[in-house]
């Protein structure tokens, strides 16, 4: 067995980051960059209101208030998406709404709820003039040109994922596509003659495939592209032509077939068609989890092979396949947060593997604290639902008591989950 940071750094040394492809920004949510964009424009285009009011000079509201206004003439009214075309003189003041350009003369803009404009509609019905409450400085509520991004700025770097504010940033310079590093493919292939289709009737000595739907939502959620294969039966033959239908994936990772019992067939296939990087990790749940090289005539395809129970197919999926998703993305973090909690169970440690054991992270008087989800068989798929972390209790221990502090890798950081209790 090799420790799980020994089988990290190998599985990544398979992996590279992938290529870039070119498409709509809206598609590019949640990827890597792969350019430098800089900017042909300022943005704004041009000084502009802030506000919806009255575009003056500051100097013509030196001593306003509300019990001294300081009353200019009204000489036009300014739209946004619109030219001025008056121009603000002293004494004077243009009606101006947000985003229209700060006409000439004007150098700030007095919002409509500081002036008596309310007032005068109910008693005048016309806005000739217009009573000043506040004195203002220059630049008050205007926007300059320029003053988010310039012209010829390098407003995104190589590199960057791509958040809901880039995607507006590229859409502001007027960039309606992106280049960024594709989105790898991957193969899924749940093995074992006791599967059937969750679409199924359950027959006797049957189980439904939930492996293949874990697997494809976790590569969805860390950003790769699933394509289910289906069931590969436990013979060499029908396994081989299950797995030649994914090697043209950018990765395939099959669950079960990876152990020592006579049906478990993945690792000859892995031996006949290619190289075993390394099988079984020092590790509770997942130790029966290989690494591999499959061949495809000059392509070679990276093989993760999961175990079976689903508990076990999850926890070493979070614990190397999505690393390796992440790095082909070009993403730079490739791990989870962790934070340090006091354990609310004792949890026994008996055969030296790294344990990680379900828990849920709750926070009471400033401290995190995890509690077990229950009982922590590697077949209790549901103690996954009721967890939003994995405690990590080290192999060379015979456990943890309840109140020691543990370090516990977080799967989700949920509000309502670590609200103060």
């Amino acid at each position: 067995m090799i420790s799980v940071e020994e089988a990290l750094e190998k599985i990544l040394s398979y992996v590279d980051v992938l290529g870039h492809e070119k498409k709509p920004v809206l598609n590019c949510l949640g990827q890597v960059l792969a350019e430098d964009v800089y900017s042909t424009i300022d943005i704004p285009p041009l000084d502009n209101s802030a506000m919806d009011g009255y575009a003056v000079r500051a100097e013509d509201t030196r001593g306003a208030s509300r019990s001294s206004p300081r009353e200019l003439m009204v000489v036009g009214e300014i739209a946004a998406g619109s030219i001025p075309r008056e121009e603000v003189k002293s004494g004077t003041a243009i009606r101006i709404m947000t985003g229209a350009p700060l006409p000439k003369g004007a150098d700030a803009v007095v919002q409509f709820e500081d002036t008596d404009e309310a007032n005068r509609k109910l008693s005048q019905g016309s806005l000739s003039q217009i009573g000043i409450f506040c004195q203002v400085e220059n630049g008050f509520n205007v926007r300059y040109k320029g003053e988010d991004i310039a012209a010829r700025e390098l407003v995104l770097k190589k590199g960057k994922t791509l958040r809901p504010s880039e995607i507006g940033v590229l859409a502001s310079v007027g960039r309606a596509t992106a280049a960024v590093i594709r989105r790898p493919i991957v193969a899924v292939l749940a093995t074992g003659d006791e599967l059937i289709g969750a679409d199924q009737p359950l027959a006797p000595g049957k189980i439904h495939d939930s492996n293949s739907y874990t697997i494809a939502a976790e590569i969805l959620r860390y950003g790769g592209i699933p394509r289910i294969l289906g069931i590969g039966r436990d013979l060499i033959p029908a396994l081989t032509e299950k797995i030649n239908e994914g090697l043209n994936a950018d990765m395939l990772i099959t669950s079960g077939g990876v152990s020592l019992g006579d049906y478990d067939v993945v690792k000859d296939v892995l031996k006949e068609r290619g190289e075993i990087a390394l099988w079984t990790i020092c590790m509770k749940p997942g130790k029966p989890s290989a690494f591999g090289i499959i061949k495809n005539g000059e392509k070679k395809v990276a093989h993760l092979g999961l175990p079976g129970n689903p508990v076990s197919s999850m926890i070493t999926f979070e614990q190397f396949a999505r690393p390796a998703i992440l790095k082909m993305l070009g993403k730079k973090t490739l791990v989870k947060p962790s934070i340090q909690a006091i354990i609310e169970g004792n949890v026994k440690n008996t055969d030296g593997r790294r344990m990680f054991a379900r828990v849920m992270v709750t926070k009471r008087g400033g401290q995190y604290r995890a509690r077990l989800t229950g009982p922590q068989g590697s077949g209790i798929l549901t103690s996954m639902t009721k967890a939003n972390g994995l405690a990590v209790i080290p192999e060379n221990t015979k456990g943890v008591m309840r109140g020691d502090i543990v370090k516990v890798q977080m799967l989700d950081w949920s509000e309502d989950e670590l609200l103060e209790e």
